[in-house]
């Protein structure tokens, strides 16, 4: 098989050629004028306007032939120039996560120092259960860490909820705007003390939960902020919960019943902490007992509700 040679040619090269070309019909035309008229009219007329385009295109040429590269090369610059917007784009992101943890951090150790009384232990959030909100949720501590059942956990802003199982490396938690949850507590002014019960179907409504078992006689005021009480026979006592609003008396008439909207961010909790302290709670504290032996009658439970 032949192999085929492949010419190619310059701009300055095709130049040379085209001028000595032009050089040898104006010298022929020189030495035959007579003869070579018809030749030297075409030369004037389309070999020199030839010429001088050439000539313009090979200055032009000359000019900008610093700045005409292969496509090879432009492929592998812009290969480079990608690489380069992957890997910008790769430290941003990383540097936004790192300050997106550090504000996490910021605000746990936030709360930390508001409850210095108490020793904690850090934990972050490793799923939930179904829906948008944080209604039960496990963490990636556990037994093997000091967590036990009962445990209050807190997070940005205050309460969050208590520690309802453990494992070796997790635990899982139940909050305080759960169905199930309820939580001793009493107004941080005038020390009105109440129930907040958990409502899913409200704070999905509207960010609040239930406040139950107000006395009818009770100062509490809307805009107060509510704490965990001191009778509680789980949650330390002084822990806040909320902001009360819409109080209202009840169809019974013995009691008062409002809305709280908590501290908490339940639709967003990534790190929380667990507070490794438990309550301890008097063997003869129940205040529920009926000493005659007797069964509790309807007033004593609208005015007494059970600890929680």
């Amino acid at each position: 098989m032949k192999n085929r040679h492949n010419f190619e040619f310059s701009p300055k090269t095709m130049l040379v050629f085209l001028t000595i070309i032009c050089i040898l019909l104006l010298s022929v035309s020189a030495v035959l004028k007579d003869a070579v008229k018809p030749l030297s009219a075409v030369a004037e007329t389309v070999v020199i306007p030839m010429q001088d385009g050439i000539n313009s295109f090979g200055v032009w040429v000359g000019d900008h032939a610093g700045s005409f590269k292969s496509m090879k090369e432009l492929k592998k610059e812009n290969a480079k120039l990608n690489e380069k917007v992957r890997e910008l784009t790769q430290e941003n992101e990383t540097l936004s996560t790192n300050e997106k943890e550090l504000n996490n951090l910021q605000k746990l150790l936030k709360i930390d120092k508001a409850y210095s009384q108490y020793k904690k232990v850090g934990a972050r959030v490793i799923s939930k259960g179904s829906g948008n909100w944080y209604n039960t949720f496990v963490i990636n501590k556990g037994s093997k860490d000091g967590i036990k059942v009962n445990m209050n956990v807190i997070a940005d802003g205050g309460l969050v909820g208590i520690v309802t199982e453990t494992g070796r490396t997790y635990a899982k938690v139940c909050s305080i705007i759960n169905d199930s949850s309820s939580v001793s507590a009493k107004s941080s002014q005038a020390g009105d003390t109440c129930v907040v019960q958990g409502n899913s179907e409200s704070v999905q409504k509207d960010g609040t939960i239930d406040v139950t078992y107000i006395s009818k006689d009770a100062d509490m005021k809307e805009g107060e902020e509510l704490i965990t009480s001191h009778i509680s026979s789980k949650y330390l006592e002084g822990i806040k919960i909320g902001t009360v609003s819409k109080i209202s008396t009840d169809s019974s008439n013995l009691t008062k019943s409002a809305k709280v909207t908590p501290f908490v961010d339940f639709q967003h909790i990534e790190d929380v902490l667990v507070i490794t302290q438990l309550k301890e709670v008097p063997a003869d504290s129940d205040r529920l007992k009926d000493k005659s032996g007797g069964n509790k009658s309807i007033v004593q439970i609208f005015l007494f509700p059970p600890f929680v």
